[in-house]
């Protein structure tokens, strides 16, 4: 019998081995999760960062698919990019303290839609805004750019 107890019934330190051995596992597996997770958005940051490969063409008709569809549905302003703060040489400052010049700061696709906006929407009346949306830990973080028509 007591050959049977020790196979079945494991000592209170070989219970304590197993669960450290559990909780490491997890904790590696926490830790290649985040670093996946980090490559991925350095990984997307760096694409946004660069410009869209659009057409001129093709810009100016997506915008008018993003418009037209939200006047169909009665709305008088659009989001229609959303990107976080480290794609402006500022990571967002200007744009939060509405500083003259703000729009220097912008690079990649953001500003490729500024550049949109200058040159075809601005002269047809449209608005456009840049706002910081959300401020995690308090500091400026993802900024959206809104189109507007009324």
């Amino acid at each position: 019998m007591p050959e049977k107890i020790d196979d079945l019934l494991p000592t209170a330190k070989e219970i304590q081995k197993q669960a450290a051995i559990k909780e490491a596992e997890k904790a590696e597996q926490i830790v290649r999760a985040a670093a996946a997770a980090e490559a991925e958005k350095r990984a997307l940051i760096e694409k946004l960062s660069k410009p869209s490969g659009l057409s001129e063409e093709d810009k100016v008709k997506l915008a008018s698919n993003v418009i037209q569809r939200a006047v169909r549905n009665g709305l008088t302003e659009v989001q229609v990019y959303r990107f976080p703060n480290v794609l402006c040489t500022d990571k967002g400052r200007a744009i939060n303290q509405q500083e003259p010049g703000w729009e220097k700061t912008l690079t990649g696709i953001p500003n490729e839609i500024f550049q949109l906006w200058t040159d075809y929407l601005k002269p047809r009346g449209y608005r456009i805004r840049y706002q910081i949306i959300d401020f995690p830990g308090g500091m400026p973080g993802d900024i959206a750019i809104t189109i507007s028509w009324s």
